[in-house]
């Protein structure tokens, strides 16, 4: 049984309307092994927590770094709200705890997958906007991200070229990159991963690296690059 009160201090809120910080911990997978349950997931808590982060973040950039041009704040904006960034923040906080899972999401670690983590920490900032208003909810988005924000800064976290290049897919062809393992090479203790990523079938970028994960962040970076040549983007450097 979740311990909502241990939830609120982990997250430093106390929510006056209790079953919103519920409904932000309620996978769809819960709702439908549990039909009389009287909340709702929390897609539509995440959706909204989702549009309330990119504001914060943005009007935090916007008025930290003057001197940059949209194409940096940008590339710092996406690492911030990244899905990294956000399990990142949420395994801190715990809310893998307070999950309210189907039992095959359960089995399945749904606990610690980072799409539940940070679809839940969305849904957990819609929570706290509606709840609290927009003031609370800036302090608890940029007192968490702080840290990451200065190891961006520091040039300690490099740009995540997956996450740029999925927003403008998205924005121009309402779609999502599909990146594919083509290749792996090497002896088992040096191998090398290659990847591709595509939009619509047709390959935009190819790269290599140590992992999976890697591999796939290169072939992001080439396919940038090759859409900066071709419309112009903004270069993503930082500062």
């Amino acid at each position: 049984m979740q311990n909502w009160e241990d939830c609120e201090k982990s997250l430093g809120v106390s929510f006056a309307n209790k079953s919103l910080l519920k409904q932000a911990l309620t996978h769809s997978s819960y709702i439908n092994e549990n039909p009389d349950f009287v909340l709702l997931g929390n897609e539509r808590l995440e959706f909204l927590g989702d549009a309330i982060l990119d504001f914060i973040v943005a009007e935090k950039l916007y008025k930290e770094f003057p001197e940059l041009p949209e194409g940096k704040l940008t590339a710092i904006r996406a690492s911030l709200v990244c899905r990294d960034a956000l399990t990142e923040v949420a395994s801190s906080l715990g809310l893998g705890d307070y999950l309210l899972l189907g039992r095959g999401e359960e089995a399945s670690k749904g606990r610690t997958k980072p799409s539940n983590l940070a679809n839940a920490m969305e849904a957990v900032i819609g929570a706290i906007y509606l709840d609290q208003g927009l003031v609370k909810a800036k302090k608890f988005v940029l007192s968490r991200l702080r840290p990451r924000l200065r190891k961006i800064k520091a040039g300690k976290i490099t740009l995540n070229y997956k996450a740029l290049l999925q927003e403008f897919v998205q924005r121009k062809k309402t779609l999502t990159p599909v990146y594919r393992l083509v290749e792996i090479t090497g002896p088992g203790h040096e191998k090398q991963f290659t990847a591709e990523v595509m939009v619509e079938g047709e390959v935009l970028g190819k790269g290599t690296g140590k992992n999976k994960k890697s591999a796939e962040m290169e072939a992001a970076h080439s396919a940038w690059e090759e859409l900066w040549r071709k419309e112009s983007l903004p270069t993503p450097t930082l500062i």
